[in-house]
């Protein structure tokens, strides 16, 4: 009778790997749900997930600008630190601001200096000027007085037969030039020559002065009226004094050239 070898069949480790058997199973079981799940996260992470380059900057939080205040102040213990920091940062800032202007003030056009310098020395004139007409208007109240009088004697040949000279008075009197005579020092024998009127700024303050000398050749003295760096000449003429002629007046030119009036 013939007899049969029985051989045993081992399953192949495939089948061992994807068939556990008891808690082995189950574990591998657990292993695959776990698996699944993750890669069902993974997947639905991946599917939630923008691509970067239809994301903009909005979308992101991490890309949104914060300012430096804002950081600092979600920082425990900064704010001491940041007060140091803005008042260093303030005091840095006016030390460049003053620098600036320094800068600024020492890049100078070179016409400001010639236009203050002009307005330095116009001021300087007009102090001048104020200056020397007080110390003009306070000398010639010295020499003449107010209203200003000048007096002079001379000999010129009216009554004067007791040896005393003429007396003279030349007056400006309101701006109007008067001129009074006491012949031979006679009062009662006064006579009084009308002059012109002057005009300008404190004409009653011009002094008058009075000189005698001969320009016409006649030998007798003829009165110079001074004033205004101007003269006007009366001839002495029959005991008395007249306004100078037209025809006489190249004579009286040529006379006072050559006493350098």
């Amino acid at each position: 009778m013939p007899t049969f070898a029985v051989e045993e069949k081992v399953a192949p480790k495939s089948l061992l790997r994807h068939r556990p058997i008891g808690e082995t199973a189950s574990q591998s079981e657990t292993g695959r749900s776990s698996t699944r799940k993750r890669s069902t996260n993974v997947t639905s992470a991946i599917e939630i997930v923008k691509p970067r380059a239809s994301r903009t900057r909005d979308d992101i939080a991490e890309w949104k600008y914060t300012p430096a205040s804002e950081k600092i102040a979600t920082v425990p213990g900064s704010q001491s630190k940041a007060k140091g920091r803005t008042t260093q940062t303030s005091s840095v800032s006016q030390a460049k601001k003053t620098l600036a202007r320094r800068r600024s003030l020492g890049k100078v056009h070179p016409l400001f200096y010639l236009g203050g310098g002009m307005v330095a020395m116009l001021i300087l004139w007009m102090i001048l000027s104020v200056v020397s007409g007080w110390f003009t208007a306070a000398w010639d109240d010295l020499q003449y007085g107010r209203p200003r009088t000048f007096q002079i004697d001379a000999r010129v040949g009216h009554n004067e037969q007791a040896g005393t000279p003429s007396h003279f008075i030349a007056l400006n009197l309101n701006g109007h030039i008067e001129i009074i005579e006491f012949p031979g020092g006679d009062a009662s024998h006064a006579r009084v020559y009308i002059g012109p009127q002057l005009y300008g700024s404190q004409a009653d303050l011009t002094p008058v002065t009075l000189t005698f000398a001969d320009v016409n050749g006649d030998h007798k003295l003829d009165m110079i009226v001074n004033f205004q760096g101007s003269h006007i000449v009366y001839i002495n003429s029959q005991g008395g004094f007249r306004p100078a002629l037209p025809s006489e007046q190249p004579q009286i030119e040529a006379a006072l050239h050559r006493l350098g009036q």
